[in-house]
């Protein structure tokens, strides 16, 4: 029984470990990180492919379809990046703790082919592909600026 004169203090929400058999804070609303991380694959994913659509539009309109195909090509293979980077950072936790190193190839054959083919120009391709980093950017910025935002 509490007195007027005694504080009293919430009890933090823990979670059960099943691997450590430790309680820790949760450190989220739903209290299960696979769903975050999968919430946030989701918004850096429809980020990336809304900041494409825009620039692409306004590559198109400032300089030539061309140019503007050849952006297009770069952030879909930035996407597709993304995507095996997300497969990749999801399997950490399984058994099979390798890591695929042939997200680095992607872009390594985008560029070598660009090279050979004429039509195909190497800026526009490989600020194409940086289009993702945007939408990380921005999930850091708000993050960093906003800690309550997840």
């Amino acid at each position: 029984m509490n007195t007027p004169n005694t504080p009293t203090k919430p009890a933090p929400a823990t979670e059960e470990h099943p691997q450590t058999g430790t309680a820790s804070t949760v450190s989220s609303e739903t209290g299960n990180p696979m769903q975050d991380f999968y919430r946030l694959q989701q918004e850096l994913l429809a980020y990336t492919l809304a900041f494409t659509a825009i620039i692409f539009i306004c590559v198109w309109i400032f300089y030539s379809i061309n140019i503007a195909v050849n952006y297009l090509l770069g952030a879909s293979t930035g996407v597709v990046y993304l995507k095996m980077l997300a497969r990749d950072v999801e399997r950490i936790g399984s058994e099979n703790q390798r890591i695929s190193k042939t997200r680095l190839g992607l872009l390594v054959a985008l560029i070598v082919i660009a090279t050979r083919v004429d039509q195909l120009q190497i800026l526009p391709i490989f600020l194409g592909f940086l289009t993702y980093k945007i939408s990380l950017m921005i999930y850091v910025l708000r993050s960093a600026l906003a800690p309550d935002y997840r």
